[in-house]
């Protein structure tokens, strides 16, 4: 009796390699404008908030530190949200992402702002204390509520 063993082929797609190739590179250059806006957005807050952020976070004034997160992620919502949403074509998907990314930063900026004015809050003077004021929590969670709200816009 001739026992023959069972033999297997795996094969991939013809242009598995070359999709592959492109993925990793949309991978890459979508994190590249992710970083990118993540900065423009860093640097929007910090410039429109009163005092210098990336020193108070830096010395470790807690108020500072939780208004920053809290925008930061703000940000990252605003910016996953336009890549996800972005074209299939990969040029077409990072312009839309560039552009969905940073109207929404600047629609997070100026709301959260207009919101501190209408509130009467002293956030400048709320972000420089050394001990924790729950003021901060409430800037916190408008900036978090601001990003999902422009986040579910761009959608």
């Amino acid at each position: 009796m001739n026992h023959l063993a069972a033999v297997t082929t795996v094969a991939l797609p013809a242009n598995f390699g070359a999709d592959l190739g492109k993925g990793i590179g949309a991978i890459a250059l979508y994190a590249i404008v992710g970083l990118v806006l993540m900065l423009i957005g860093f640097y929007a807050i910090d410039w429109t908030t009163p005092g210098k952020l990336s020193d108070l976070v830096r010395t470790g004034k807690p108020n500072a530190v939780i208004v920053t997160a809290s925008g930061i992620l703000s940000m990252a919502l605003i910016i996953v949200v336009a890549i996800f949403f972005s074209a299939s074509d990969l040029t077409a998907g990072l312009i839309t992402s560039v552009v969905y990314g940073l109207i929404g930063i600047v629609v997070q900026v100026l709301a959260v702002r207009v919101l501190e004015w209408v509130t009467r809050m002293n956030i400048g003077a709320t972000i420089e204390k050394d001990e924790f004021a729950p003021a901060s929590i409430v800037v916190a969670a408008a900036h978090i509520a601001l990003g999902l709200i422009v986040a579910v816009a761009i959608s």
